[in-house]
């Protein structure tokens, strides 16, 4: 099984393998073409070279971050504010017509929380000194993300779901409620008309 499998099956990897590098330094460099785009009404061209996943009607305003861009899948008509970054270490689906506000990061990696078990006191010429696990996120249709959210890896979170600013999701959150706090706390149900 390859480091790239590894990741995306939830086991531990290492980030420094030569395969994963390449992906890296490829998304940094359409990173950089994407950010330096300005007001280029292509942007969205750019973008998709970076995240090919990503259906009709998707707006992302720059600046934007990811580790490799090819392990997101972006709904049509979801819409990314600035500074928005999306660690796609693990999978990350953003369903149709998703709101993500300014600074929302989406962090799927994690690590050992024992120091013996994080560092690696000899990774060798190709591995990491660290140990990394990476878990999916899932954004469910029409969800609106509120600024400077943050969602940890493992989390779902339901269709219709409203996340108050500044939250910070540890777990799933069912389908049409509305969830705020740090932790991120359901507080109410919404009735769709």
């Amino acid at each position: 099984m390859t480091e790239r499998e590894k990741m995306l099956d939830g086991r531990a990897y290492s980030s420094r393998d030569p395969e994963l590098l390449e992906l890296y330094w490829r998304a940094r460099e359409w990173l950089a073409e994407f950010g330096a785009s300005g007001p280029d009404r292509e942007r969205m061209r750019i973008f998709r070279k970076l995240v090919p996943q990503t259906a009709e009607e998707v707006w992302v305003e720059p600046p934007f971050f990811c580790e490799y861009g090819e392990n997101i899948s972006i709904g049509r008509g979801s819409y990314l504010n600035i500074n928005c970054f999306l660690q796609d270490c693990g999978r990350i689906t953003i369903g149709e017509h998703a709101l993500l506000g300014p600074g929302v990061q989406v962090c799927t990696a994690s690590h050992p929380l024992e120091s013996d078990r994080r560092v690696v006191s000899d990774p060798g010429e190709e591995g990491a000194p660290y140990v990394t696990m990476a878990k999916p996120v899932t954004i469910g249709d029409r969800s609106w993300i509120g600024a400077n959210v943050t969602i940890l890896g493992g989390v779902t979170i339901g269709a219709g779901v409203v996340i108050g600013a500044g939250s910070v999701v540890t777990g799933s959150i069912p389908a049409g409620t509305v969830a705020y706090g740090v932790p991120c706390r359901i507080v109410k149900t919404l009735s769709e008309e």
